[in-house]
C-alpha cells in the first residue's frame, strides 16, 4: 500500500530503525486497516506489522524517509526505517505472539542495521514519557523505541522484551573498558596487607629488612596488641622482628652519639652510643708525664 507523501530524501548517517506502536488492539484492527489511517493523516511509516497474525504492509520505499516521526530525526540516516506495530504501549507487543519478526529483522540486516539497542530498553508507559532521548546514543544507530528518539514527545512502545526482538546476544549499550576491582592489585605489586621495611633513601637495604612481611591480624590497628602499644620502639611500618636488624643497619651506616634520626618511618629509634674516648697512654719510664690542662671554671649561670 504505497504512500501518496513521504518524507523526502535521508541526510545520511548510521542506519537504525524506530519501533511504534498504533495504540490499537491487534486482535481486533489489521495492519491493512493501521496503514490506511496513516496514509489519510500523511504520517505514513515504512512497515505496519500485526505481530499476532503476522500481517506486513509496507507503505515507503526503505530508501525515503517516512513520516511516522515528526521532525527531522525520521529523516537522519542513511536507513531510518520506522515500523509500526498494530498494539499498545501499556501492553508491550513482545509478550504475545511475534509472527512474522523473522522476515522484518533479516530484511532490517540486509539494509546493514546492527542489532543493538545503544540507548538501552525503552522505558514503560508513562514512564516513557521522561526519557532522556540522547542525541550521543542516537547517532550510534541501531535499534530505538519511539520514546528514545531526539525532538520527540512519543510514548511508545512500551518496556518491550528487546531480547524477542534482536536475539539474546545483542548488545544494549556501549561497553567500556574493564576497570580494576575495588581491592585489586597489579601483578607488579605484594599482594594488600604486605609490609615492605623502610629504608633510608639512597642506601642499600640488607637483606634481612628487604623481606616483605605479612601483616598478622592483631597488628592492624595500633592498639590491639598491649603489650607492642607500649614498646617504646614500635612504630607503624615496622614489628619486633625487623627492629633490631634495623637499627643495626642505622648503626653500620652512620653511627651517631645519643637519639638521632633513624630512617624513615623510624625517627626516634635510639641510635648506637659513641664509643668512649680513649685513656690517655701511661708514662714511660724517664719520661715525665706531660702536665694537666687547667679546666676553666665552671659558670655560676650553670651550677645547679
Amino acid at each position: 500500500m504505497p504512500a501518496r507523501l513521504d518524507g523526502g530524501a535521508l541526510g545520511g548517517g548510521a542506519p537504525r530503525v524506530v519501533w511504534l506502536t498504533s495504540e490499537s488492539d491487534p486482535r481486533l484492527v489489521s495492519a491493512r486497516s493501521v496503514a490506511a489511517d496513516l496514509a489519510r493523516e500523511a504520517r505514513p511509516a515504512h512497515l505496519v506489522w500485526n505481530p499476532g497474525s503476522g500481517e506486513v504492509v509496507q507503505q515507503v520505499p526503505i530508501v525515503r524517509a517516512a513520516r511516522a516521526l515528526t521532525g527531522r530525526a525520521g529523516r537522519e540516516g542513511r536507513i531510518c526505517a520506522q515500523i509500526m506495530v498494530v498494539g499498545q504501549a501499556r501492553e508491550p507487543f513482545t509478550t504475545g505472539l511475534l509472527a512474522g519478526l523473522e522476515e522484518i529483522m533479516r530484511w532490517l540486516d540486509a539494509w546493514g542495521v546492527p542489532r543493538r539497542w545503544p540507548a538501552g530498553p525503552p522505558l514503560p508507559s508513562p514512564q516513557s514519557y521522561h526519557s532522556g532521548r540522547s542525541r550521543r546514543d542516537w547517532a550510534r544507530g541501531g535499534h530505538y523505541g519511539g520514546s528514545q528518539v531526539p525532538d520527540t514527545s512519543r510514548p511508545d512502545p512500551g518496556a518491550i522484551d528487546i531480547h524477542r526482538v534482536t536475539g539474546p546476544d545483542a548488545p544494549i549499550t556501549a561497553v567500556p573498558h574493564p576497570r580494576a576491582a575495588p581491592g585489586s592489585e597489579p601483578a607488579d605489586l605484594p599482594p594488600a596487607g604486605t609490609r615492605i621495611a623502610a629504608h633510608r633513601p639512597g642506601e642499600p637495604v640488607p637483606a634481612s629488612l628487604h623481606a616483605a612481611e605479612p601483616l598478622r591480624p592483631t597488628e592492624t590497628l595500633r592498639g590491639s596488641d598491649p603489650a607492642r602499644t607500649s614498646d617504646p620502639l614500635h612504630r607503624p611500618g615496622h614489628t619486633r622482628e625487623t627492629l633490631p636488624a634495623l637499627v643495626a643497619h642505622v648503626a653500620a651506616v652512620e653511627p651517631v652519639a645519643g637519639r638521632g634520626p633513624g630512617p624513615a618511618g623510624c625517627d626516634d629509634v635510639p641510635a648506637t652510643p659513641a664509643p668512649a674516648p680513649a685513656a690517655a697512654p701511661l708514662p714511660s719510664p724517664g719520661h715525665p708525664q706531660p702536665a694537666a690542662v687547667p679546666q676553666a671554671p665552671e659558670p655560676a649561670s650553670m651550677r645547679s
